[in-house]
């Protein structure tokens, strides 16, 4: 993996800061799959700032990202939008990917609040359902696909950070207090909120039945291909991390059925029942986050009140 070193980091943070005005955000939000129109609650100025022209930043090229920065105010604090992330995924390393958390951190930014549309391996999440990240589950990570993996800049971070309230207790504890006192969203808009486990997968293909299987097994809630990478970095240059997913499908774990035992059974003239099963796919994606993307505002508004 490609170091990056402190002074591209500052590279990129300097030309941000000679096209804002002061104060600088201090509220970072990552708007992930088909959530970039997160951004449209900005008020005030606005300022956008395309990723093609600052130091250092790749494109962004999954659909529903549309790669930019926009700045502004939301509940009468001063936040950036990421409107489009980077994944490995796209062939970028986990450095890369990962560069614009530090840039905002250099810019002042001491909060991040991350967004991802995620596959529901609980059950009992349904599509639209919102889930705050509690916890995550890193396979990539355990396999040395680390954004810290390399050189350590101090100038960030310990080299051996503990991630072991990554996600802060703090942050999680609003965002609840603002789902349980907001009965227009509870119950009005059917807006469900639940807390659990994010399994970070590399993509870009979905999970197979397997995998799935695996992920529930070893406590995983949600799968997605993002935010881990982010989070990580954000809390290795002390940002307080609130993320949160989106349910946009249900994941499909059930074994594939038997090929055997149902050309046994056709060959009998009995042949097995099919069972109809819906596959993921990015159009399902986006159109779930359509649906939810004037609710997620609602409630990110209220959280960065709150902050």
């Amino acid at each position: 993996m490609a170091h990056i070193p402190l002074e591209s980091y500052a590279e990129a943070a300097d030309y941000l800061k000679g096209r804002l005005a002061e104060p600088r955000p201090t509220i970072g939000i990552v708007c992930g799959s088909g959530l970039s129109s997160l951004a449209d609650a900005l008020e005030g100025d606005v300022t956008v700032i395309k990723y093609e022209d600052i130091p250092g930043f790749v494109q962004s090229t999954a659909m529903g990202h549309k790669g930019q920065l926009a700045f502004g105010m939301l509940s009468g604090k001063h936040v950036v939008c990421m409107q489009g992330r980077f994944h490995c995924y796209e062939g970028y390393t986990v450095q890369q990917a990962t560069l614009p958390i530090r840039v905002l951190r250099l810019l002042g930014v001491e909060s991040l609040l991350v967004t991802n549309a995620a596959g529901g391996v609980n059950p009992k999440y349904n599509v639209g359902d919102v889930a705050l990240i509690a916890d995550h589950l890193s396979l990539p990570g355990i396999a040395g696909v680390n954004a810290l993996v390399g050189p350590n800049i101090d100038e960030f971070g310990t080299r051996f950070p503990s991630i072991s309230d990554l996600y802060t207790p703090r942050l999680r504890r609003i965002a609840a207090k603002v789902y349980l006192t907001n009965a227009f969203l509870r119950e009005e808009r059917k807006f469900c909120l639940h807390e659990g486990v994010y399994a970070w997968c590399y993509g870009p293909c979905f999970e197979s039945r397997a995998e799935l299987r695996a992920l529930a097994t070893l406590g995983a809630d949600l799968v997605g291909m993002s935010t881990v990478p982010e989070a990580v970095v954000a809390k290795h240059c002390g940002m307080e991390v609130l993320a949160m997913s989106l349910v946009t499908n249900r994941c499909v774990s059930r074994c594939e059925p038997d090929t055997i035992e149902a050309m046994a059974a056709e060959l009998a003239g009995q042949p097995l029942v099919d069972v109809a099963e819906e596959f993921p796919h990015h159009e399902e994606v986006l159109a779930a986050a359509a649906a939810r993307t004037h609710d997620i505002q609602e409630f990110v508004r209220c959280i960065v009140k709150e902050m």
